[in-house]
């Protein structure tokens, strides 16, 4: 059986794209939910004939708990959703719920820190080193079990704008690589660690 999984999104949705793309053998994205009505993602998710959702606006978190206890998922994946997910949901969905961060987790990371605003972080830091990391979701931001991480060099003369480009390029290729893994019941968790296997 192929895992089903859902995508949330806030916006462009380019590492959606990258799922959508995705071949995974062992796992399909059935559904992509959005808090924002404008984001392009649901047409993305529109154009590969993936169902979308939004939840009801009053009654945001219960809206969003029934729709994905109702479509039997086997995961969701956290793909730029610029929004605090419930603690009922993460408890449904423990170690089977993936983020993505622009940035080498433990640094930079947590409340405030999402988008461009990572990238401004590092550049106003004077790191030499950055990335993009998956881990599971816990309920504090960005402290769940690191799955992968992807280092990306840090260049003089970079803006936002040219950071952000690159990282988000590895982090296209982490999060199909989580995915993937994933649907292929080869991520455990062991207290703080995620063990890959094959």
């Amino acid at each position: 059986m192929r895992k089903r999984l859902a995508v949330l999104i806030s916006g462009n949705g380019s590492n959606l794209q990258a799922l959508l793309d995705a071949k995974f053998t062992q796992g399909e994205v059935v559904l992509v939910v959005s808090n924002k009505k404008t984001a392009y993602g649901l047409q993305r998710a529109e154009n590969h004939g993936v169902e979308t959702f939004i939840p009801d606006k009053e009654n945001y978190n219960a809206s969003l708990y029934e729709k994905l206890m109702d479509a039997n998922l086997d995961g969701i994946v956290l793909a730029g959703y610029l929004k605090i997910i419930d603690k009922k949901l993460i408890d449904a969905f423990e170690n089977r719920m993936i983020n993505i961060h622009p940035s080498l987790i433990p640094s930079f990371c947590g409340k405030g820190f999402y988008g461009e605003r990572v990238a401004q972080a590092v550049l106003d830091y004077g790191v030499r080193y950055t990335g993009a990391t998956t881990h599971f979701v816990t309920e504090l931001a960005d402290e769940g079990p690191i799955i992968f991480q992807e280092v990306v060099a840090v260049n003089p003369n970079d803006t936002v704008e040219t950071l952000s480009k690159r990282v988000l390029e590895k982090e296209h290729q982490i999060i199909v690589k989580s995915v993937e893994y994933f649907c292929n019941d080869a991520l455990h968790v062991q207290g703080r660690h995620v063990l890959i296997g094959e």
